[in-house]
Formats: C-alpha cells, sequence, structure tokens
C-alpha cells in the first residue's frame, strides 16, 4: 500500500514537470506558480528582445540561437521562427534537455502513465513495451542520468504546419540492473557510461494542443 502511494505521488510530480517542459500555458491553467513558467521551456516563450525585422521573412536568427545548434538545422530553424514568432531555439534546447532526464527517469521507473502524454502513440507503445518486459523478468532498473554533456539542434524541418526537430544528446549514465532477488546483474552505479542519443519533438504549431511530442528516439550517429 505504501509502495502504491510513493508510486502515485511520483507520478504525479513528473507529470506536471513534463507537462512544465513539453507544454507552454493556453491561459486556461491553474494559478499554481512553477519556478520556471512552462512558456518558458522548450523554445515557446515570447522573449521580447527577439523580434522580427519583417513580417514576411524568417526573423533573424541571434548568435545565442545559433550555438546550440548545427549548421544544417538553421534553415529549418528559421522556418519554425517565422511561422511561430514565439519560438527560441535557445529556450527549446534547454527545455528538451530537462524532457530528456524526465523521460528517462520516469521509463527507468516503470512510469508509463507519467509520461504518456508527452510522447507519440508508437513512442509510448514501445517504451511500454519494454517496461512489460523488465516487470516480466523481475528486473528492475537504477540507472542516474548523471550529466548532460552537449545537447544541439541536429536537425529542424517545418513541413505545412508541423515542425521537428531532432535533438542529439552526448550525456553520461550509470546504470544498473537488479534481478526479482535484488542482486545486480548489469552495470554498476559507480561508471557512467557514454551514451549519444537523438531524440525528435513534433508539435503542430498554431493548434490547439501546446506539447511537443516525442515521435523518435534514436542512437545518435
Amino acid at each position: 500500500m505504501v509502495e502504491a502511494i510513493i508510486f502515485a505521488m511520483i507520478a504525479a510530480f513528473l507529470a506536471f514537470r513534463l507537462y512544465a517542459v513539453l507544454g507552454k500555458r493556453t491561459g486556461h491553467e491553474s494559478t499554481y506558480s512553477a519556478p520556471k513558467p512552462a512558456e518558458d521551456l522548450l523554445g515557446v516563450s515570447k522573449k521580447p528582445e527577439i523580434v522580427e525585422e519583417q513580417r514576411d521573412v524568417a526573423r533573424v536568427i541571434t548568435a545565442a540561437e545559433v550555438e546550440p545548434m548545427d549548421g544544417d538545422a538553421v534553415q529549418g530553424i528559421r522556418a519554425i521562427s517565422a511561422a511561430d514568432s514565439s519560438f527560441h531555439a535557445g529556450e527549446f534546447v534547454s527545455g528538451a534537455e530537462q524532457a530528456y532526464r524526465l523521460i528517462l527517469e520516469a521509463f527507468w521507473k516503470g512510469d508509463s502513465v507519467a509520461f504518456e502524454e508527452f510522447v507519440a502513440e508508437d513512442v509510448r507503445d514501445a517504451f511500454v513495451e519494454a517496461i512489460e518486459a523488465r516487470v516480466a523478468k523481475g528486473e528492475t532498473l537504477e540507472n542516474r542520468l548523471v550529466r548532460i554533456e552537449r545537447a544541439v539542434i541536429a536537425e529542424a524541418s517545418l513541413v505545412g504546419k508541423v515542425a521537428r526537430i531532432k535533438v542529439q544528446f552526448d550525456a553520461d549514465i550509470a546504470a544498473v540492473t537488479r534481478n526479482k532477488k535484488g542482486n545486480v546483474i548489469a552495470g554498476s552505479l559507480s561508471d557512467a557510461v557514454p551514451t549519444h542519443d537523438a531524440w525528435t519533438f513534433e508539435r503542430k504549431l498554431r493548434s490547439n494542443n501546446p506539447n511537443w511530442l516525442l515521435v523518435d528516439t534514436d542512437e545518435a550517429a
């Protein structure tokens, strides 16, 4: 019973934090005051210092925004910025780092409810299948994201009203797998392993759904 309550509390906490990372306010949310407003995360904040020079062209991408992206992604980011003047690449990368951490932690805990609203259906199904396979074996994970060394926008595109952004994460993860008896069968919490992932987020601009959804996960090239 105590364990169920604890997991319920974890689910509630992660659900709120994931919305804060992947969504933006629509004007109808509660008045709960988070440390950092939801609209300031994943590139959806309205920065007064970022302005469009002309209405009919993509706004200028500042040096601060270019830094967290590969050169090939700039054109796509310009297209997204032109379609959504509230988008800010630097803020998006910052929010993506938080999303990376929070979704991984929820997955490691086996809490599919916490991330289901923030990932595409096929991604959710893959995560749930992996969790169920782990549970069937009686295995548990004690993984820890030690640090994110680097996060950079690797690709960006706008097709119609759908924006897609791939972020490459270079991170160090300490991972331990235990069997049903609690014995360590793989990994070590004292040795972090370099990990290179590429996560793709997608959002239909100007839609009623404010969330950027995780639509693909892959190993970075």
